[in-house]
């Protein structure tokens, strides 16, 4: 077996591409996986300890022993259960007072509930208001106005106020971590289903939704646009969320109504290429103006057609102006991400295929045993080129880093390889 894995090495350098060395993981992976009384007893050691220094024990040899499937669960479920420990009393607070706090900025909120709660949590909808470029007092008014615009059949209706009166106020890089954390209590705090969260926006909450929808799909189950402008944005980080888009056939600042009309064509056109991805409806409304007249609210029954899957087999990941780290189950060091960025996978079977790689140089590949068999070896296979071949191993590291870097008690991925691509 270690012979193989140096063969497999080697491949991959002559391809151009390295499979970063992993220290300690490579020594125990010839081991008998760890047993459950160890697996707990470092779970008890790793519980005790403040977040910050739990944290840092990502990576360290005791936490890259391999688990079972079940040991890796476990893992999960604790962790979470721990995480929701400390951070209720945080959540709790911003709740009851309806704002949030991020550095210098804050973000106040309204809600209101319809309907009565499912057994897996409530629908969530986060509504953007317009305004924009004008006085807080405009803005003010375009908020209060928001919260009470749409009423879902079932769920947590929130309209948030955005934390600045510029022209971009809802797609300024502050924006993604507000909305992760809004997300984050709504989960713990208010019991939502971290699988059916939607994002909806009018006018300068449109041209938000524009841009939040594709950058951050991998929280939302759909997303509703109406009558913004999507500036520079691409729809291509769309394929796994539902996407409706509605504009009035007269809107024509800003050519609003001409650019929905293209947008149009730009998803059809991914629908056709790729007919299992890139659902999407695009109504403009005939006679029309800026004020739909409410027409545009046939987007909350449509979009709660719509549930998250939060390990789609196929991802495209284009970054945007504002740069994350992860998307689903691909990451890129934040210090190396680049703007516009772009990279394809794909899972099937026990194969991942890279494509479209463009201005990366590494790749970590987050998996789990909902993707796919860990306990048979995996391929990568880059733009038609093999590049690894062998056995990924579940840890308490990698169970940890997925803890860490996303607050969803949906989303954990117990194995991670990381590729440099050169």
């Amino acid at each position: 077996m270690y012979r193989e894995k140096c063969l497999s090495c080697l491949l991959v350098v002559a391809l151009g591409v390295v499979v970063l060395p992993l220290g300690a993981q490579e020594k125990t992976r010839l081991r008998s996986k760890a047993s459950s009384e160890s697996v707990r007893a470092t779970l008890n050691r790793l519980l005790f300890l403040s977040p910050q220094k739990r944290w840092a024990k990502i990576g360290t040899r005791e936490l890259l022993i391999p688990l079972s499937q079940a040991d890796a669960e476990l893992a999960h479920q604790r962790l979470w259960a721990q995480y929701v420990k400390e951070s209720r009393a945080k959540l709790k607070s911003e709740w009851d007072k309806k704002v949030i706090q991020l550095g210098k900025r804050k973000m106040k909120f309204e809600f209101r509930l319809f309907g009565k709660k499912p057994k897996n949590g409530w629908d969530f909808y986060i509504s953007l208001h317009g305004g924009g470029a004008t006085t807080p007092e405009v803005n003010d008014s375009q908020w209060r106005n928001q919260i009470r615009l749409y009423s879902p059949k079932q769920g947590l209706y929130l309209a948030p106020r955005a934390p600045t009166d510029s022209w971009n106020m809802w797609h300024q890089a502050h924006i993604d971590e507000f909305l992760d954390r809004l997300i984050e209590g709504a989960i713990i705090h208010m019991g939502v289903n971290p699988n059916r969260v939607y994002i909806m926006g009018y006018s300068a909450g449109g041209d938000g939704v524009y841009q939040l929808a594709p950058r951050m799909a991998d929280r939302w189950a759909a997303a509703a646009m109406m009558a913004g402008h999507p500036n520079e944005t691409s729809p291509l980080g769309l394929r796994n969320i539902g996407f409706i888009l509605q504009v009035g056939a007269l809107d024509s600042a800003f050519k609003r109504n001409q650019v929905a009309n293209e947008w149009r064509l730009k998803l059809a056109a991914l629908r056709t290429q790729d007919p299992q991805g890139y659902p999407h409806e695009v109504r403009v409304h005939p006679g029309l103006g800026h004020w739909m007249k409410r027409q545009d609210a046939i987007a909350l029954g449509w979009m709660a057609k719509f549930t998250r899957n939060p390990y789609p087999h196929k991802v495209v990941w284009k970054q945007d102006d504002v740069i994350h780290e992860q998307f689903y189950w691909l990451v890129v060091p934040l210090h190396e991400a680049k703007s516009r960025a772009e990279i394809t996978a794909e899972i099937k079977g026990q194969e991942i295929t890279l494509s479209s790689v463009s201005g990366i140089k590494k790749v970590v590949l987050l998996l789990n045993d909902e993707m796919l068999d860990l306990e048979k070896n995996v391929v990568v296979v880059l733009q038609g080129k093999k590049i690894f071949a062998g056995r990924l191993f579940r840890t308490l590291s990698s169970v940890l880093r997925s803890r860490h870097n996303r607050h969803d008690p949906l989303v954990a991925y117990t194995a991670d390889l990381t590729l440099e691509l050169n």
